[in-house]
C-alpha cells in the first residue's frame, strides 16, 4: 500500500471522527489491512477521544505534581551522573576500546550540553553537583566499573534506560510550562538515542522487550516496575495496557505481545529513579 493510499484511508471520517471506544478504534484500524494497521496506530490514538489530555493528567506519571524547579533539578542530577560517568570512563586508560571511543566521546559531549542547559535554565536554583562513586559503594556494591568494560557497558545501558523513563515519568509535571516541556522532550529524545546505541553495542535490541533482566544490581529490577497507577495498571516494561486499552493478543501477526511491550516505554517515578541514583551518590558526612 502506498503512503498516499494509506493517508487517504486514515483520513476517513469513520476512523478519525467516530465516537466509539479506543478498543473499537483499534478494531477498526485492523480492518485497514495488515500493511496499514501498525502505521495507523499514532493517528488512531489521537482520534480516540477528546478526553486524551485529561487522561494524561491522571496518569501516575503526572500524579506527583512536583514544581518545574524540582523536576529540572531531578533531571540535572541524572545529567550530572551521566556526565561524570562518561568523563571518568573516557579518562581511564585501556577501558574503552579504540573502536568505541568516538561513540562514547559524542555521548559525553551531549551530557555536557545537557548539564549546561539545565544549569542555565535553573540559574541560582540549580543544585550543586554531587560526588559520585560508580563502584556503587554508597549502595553496598563493589562493581569493577572502570576496570571491566562489560561492567561499564552494563551500567551505561542502565543509566540510559533509566534516564529515558525518568524524563517520561515527570513530563506531566511540566504540562503547564510549554517551554520547559519542549526542552525536556528534546533532551529525552537524545537520551533515547543514547540508550538504543548502547543497547545495540551490548548485543541487545535497541528497545526494551518485556521486563528483561540482563543487568547487575541495582538495575536488575528497573524493568519490572511497580503498580503506581490509580487503576492498578502495571508500570512494568511487560505492560500491555496502553491508554486504558488492553493490547494483549491484538497484534499476533506483527510480533505478538513482545512487540507490543517493545512499542511503549513505561515511566519511572522519582522514587524509583532516586533509589537507583543514590546507589552511586556519596552522601557527605555531617560534622559533629
Amino acid at each position: 500500500m502506498s503512503l498516499l493510499k494509506l493517508l487517504d484511508k486514515l483520513s476517513n471520517e469513520d476512523v478519525l471522527n467516530a465516537k466509539g471506544s479506543r478498543k473499537d478504534t483499534f478494531n477498526r484500524m485492523k480492518n485497514l489491512g495488515k500493511g496499514a494497521a501498525l502505521a495507523s496506530i499514532p493517528f488512531g490514538l489521537a482520534a480516540t477521544s477528546n478526553k486524551t489530555k485529561a487522561a494524561t493528567m491522571n496518569m501516575a506519571s503526572a500524579a506527583f505534581q512536583a514544581s518545574p524547579t524540582d523536576v529540572l533539578n531531578f533531571a540535572l542530577t541524572l545529567e550530572y551522573l551521566e556526565r561524570n560517568f562518561y568523563q571518568m570512563a573516557l579518562g581511564t586508560d585501556g577501558l574503552i576500546p579504540e573502536a568505541d571511543r568516538d561513540v562514547f566521546g559524542q555521548i559525553s559531549k551531549h551530557e555536557d550540553d545537557h548539564v549546561d542547559f539545565l544549569v542555565g535554565a535553573l540559574g541560582e536554583d540549580a543544585i550543586p553537583e554531587p560526588t559520585f562513586d560508580f563502584t556503587g559503594g554508597p549502595g553496598g556494591l563493589e562493581l569493577d566499573t572502570f576496570s571491566n568494560y562489560a561492567t561499564f557497558m552494563a551500567l551505561a545501558q542502565g543509566f540510559e534506560d533509566t534516564g529515558v523513563r525518568a524524563y517520561k515519568g515527570q513530563a506531566g509535571a511540566l504540562i503547564d510550562s510549554n517551554d520547559l516541556l519542549k526542552y525536556a522532550l528534546q533532551i529525552h529524545s537524545i537520551e533515547a538515542r543514547h540508550a538504543s546505541q548502547v543497547r545495540r553495542m551490548r548485543g541487545e535490541k535497541g528497545w526494551i522487550v518485556n521486563a528483561e533482566n540482563t543487568l547487575p544490581a541495582p538495575f536488575a529490577g528497573i524493568y519490572q516496575g511497580v503498580d503506581t497507577d490509580e487503576d492498578g495498571t502495571p508500570t512494568s516494561e511487560a505492560n500491555l495496557v496502553q491508554g486504558g486499552v488492553d493490547l494483549s493478543g491484538m497484534f499476533n501477526d506483527f510480533g505478538g505481545d513482545a512487540a507490543v511491550s517493545a512499542a511503549f516505554d513505561e515511566p519511572l517515578t522519582m522514587g524509583e529513579v532516586n533509589a537507583i541514583a543514590s546507589t552511586f551518590i556519596v552522601v557527605p558526612q555531617e560534622e559533629d
